[in-house]
């Protein structure tokens, strides 16, 4: 435990999803004055009057921002104008009402989205701004990104500390195993199991498997975060990964194996693939408060593949 936290009331938004959850345990661990992790129900982020009167009631000292809209590519496909809006106006709204308030800390969650489609590998933070993220998910990403520039604004003019970090796709158990608005693993994790299952000879997942993905394990990207809580204090946005990519056919390959699916695989080129690399260059984030990933990616995923099979709800599948 550190000292930092003994005394702080800490607001997390999004604290009942996936992310959120692991990162209330971890804050758990901690043992703040308070950790505030008001549902969607009790705390509308659309809503600036309902964000100054919780604050008002509540007087946190640092926020720490993970809840959003997301969905893996069919999902940015179906609803732009949703994962645009309410991403943006949720942030803006927070933001601008912690500062009212005069919130210590604000911890903004900003998205691999928000990298231009064509960056160069690995993503370094200074290439954030050269190019238009990749266009199935860049009202997304160009949402997430606006709240960086509000950020550095506030920093500038009203001496607001809000920082920025950028996690990669994350993966892990209590992942959301919906296949409309699914990420790449938990959606491939379910389409081989039920595949097994139902006996059959084969699985059609979307491209053509040439694109490449990073993937940090969630409890991971949990500690990042805290630690960046504690420790981080500047404008610039950090990266939070593991430096390492793999492509999407050799992921289906690895996938295949460990749920013990024995069919083929078919590949829908008709279905977009989305940007055609990811992968983070991590040194920021070591160097500025000390986050390294410990989870190797064959552990991840084998605990992932585990809960699912063995642990999820049955309402958890969707």
């Amino acid at each position: 435990m550190s000292d930092f936290w003994i005394s702080r009331r800490v607001l997390l938004t999004g604290g009942g999803g996936f992310l959120g959850g692991f990162i209330r345990e971890r804050l758990e661990r901690e043992r703040p004055a308070a950790i505030l992790a008001p549902r969607a129900s009790e705390l509308d982020l659309r809503d600036a009057g309902a964000i100054r009167a919780y604050l008002a009631a509540n007087r946190p000292d640092l926020i720490i921002h993970a809840a959003a809209v997301v969905g893996g590519i069919g999902a940015n496909r179906l609803h732009p104008g949703r994962f645009f809006y309410e991403n943006a106006i949720m942030g803006i709204q927070l933001i601008e009402e912690a500062r009212l308030a005069g919130v210590e800390k604000f911890v903004q969650l900003g998205t691999i989205c928000a990298y231009p489609k064509f960056a160069p590998v690995p993503f370094r933070e200074d290439d954030l701004w050269n190019g238009y993220p990749e266009e199935t998910n860049a009202p997304y990403g160009v949402a997430k990104k606006a709240l960086l520039v509000q950020l550095q604004s506030y920093r500038q003019e009203y001496g607001f500390n809000g920082i920025f970090l950028l996690p990669v796709n994350l993966y892990g158990p209590r992942d959301n195993f919906d296949l409309e608005s699914s990420h790449v693993i938990p959606a491939m994790i379910r389409k081989f199991v039920e595949a097994r299952q139902r006996g059959d000879r084969e699985v059609v997942l979307w491209g053509d498997g040439s694109p490449t993905r990073e993937f940090l394990y969630v409890e991971d990207a949990a500690d990042g975060i805290v630690l960046a809580a504690e420790r981080y204090e500047k404008e610039e946005p950090v990266n939070l990964g593991r430096g390492e990519e793999i492509s999407i056919r050799d992921l289906a390959a690895i996938i295949r194996t460990h749920t013990g699916f024995e069919g083929g695989i078919v590949w829908d080129a008709s279905k977009p693939n989305g940007q055609p690399r990811r992968m983070l260059d991590t040194s920021r984030a070591e160097r500025e408060f000390a986050f390294r990933a410990t989870t190797s990616f064959a552990d991840g995923l084998a605990k992932t593949i585990a809960w699912y099979v063995n642990d999820r709800p049955a309402s958890r599948v969707g």
